[in-house]
């Protein structure tokens, strides 16, 4: 009797999901996301965030097994948003859903209390396995599993020390390509044009460098860019 009630208890526990919140700015990318764990068994995703400060709320709200953050997110970024859920929910484990990221940011998130990396162009085949990574105990960076996270720690410091990385103050690739643009007098609507994008896209992008920069206008962008080493200028 007592073999089969617990029998039955361990199917209730098996039979339980995985509970995540998925935290990104861009719709598409949370639909993608959420699209690809309902095909999956054993996950649900409880809630979305489309900011740092949704994220940390909805984190604390929910508290969910896994939270999936994006590293650039406007109002609060994505490791500002990681150290605060940290501090107050230790429990949940963090992956970082990201475009880009240097070396020294991956050694930042994960010395925090990030639990795994992963690149959104490979999304579709790493996501399933750094989410049992994670689950499971262990780490997922590099787009694979470690189990060791001093050794991997120290590794990352050794590639950092040997390629100092440019300082991009935590712009994305395209961001630093709009900056180009604006210190080469490029309006909104030039910059649509040239990237194939809407303008409302641009003031957005805008609007997370300025935050990023901490300036206000475009001239002073443009020679916070030049000062820093941002564009590359011609001769």
């Amino acid at each position: 009797m007592k073999e089969s009630i617990k029998k039955s208890n361990d199917a209730v526990v098996a039979a339980t999901p995985i509970r995540i919140v998925v935290a990104d700015d861009h719709p598409v990318v949370r639909f993608g996301v959420k699209n690809m764990l309902e095909n999956e068994a054993g996950f649900e995703v409880v809630g979305e965030a489309e900011d740092g400060d949704v994220a940390i709320t909805q984190t604390l709200e929910l508290e969910p097994d896994i939270l999936l953050l994006d590293l650039q997110m406007p109002r609060l970024p994505g490791l500002e948003a990681l150290r605060a859920i940290m501090s107050k929910s230790p429990r949940v484990k963090i992956i970082m859903l990201t475009s880009t990221i240097s070396t020294q940011q991956i050694i930042e998130a994960l010395q925090i209390g990030a639990r795994g990396i992963v690149l959104k162009d490979a999304v579709a085949g790493d996501l399933s396995r750094s989410l049992r990574a994670v689950l499971s105990g262990d780490y997922w960076i590099g787009g694979e599993r470690v189990v060791n996270l001093v050794t991997a720690l120290n590794e990352l410091m050794k590639k950092a020390a040997a390629v100092p990385e440019r300082k991009t103050y935590g712009l994305t690739p395209r961001e630093l390509e709009v900056v180009t643009c604006i210190v080469e007098g490029c309006s909104n609507k030039d910059v649509a044009k040239q990237f194939t994008i809407s303008e409302e896209t641009v003031k957005r992008h805008l609007s997370n460098i300025f935050d990023k920069t901490g300036v206000s206008t475009r001239l002073e962008l443009a020679l916070f860019a030049i000062a820093h080493k941002l564009v590359a200028l011609d001769n």
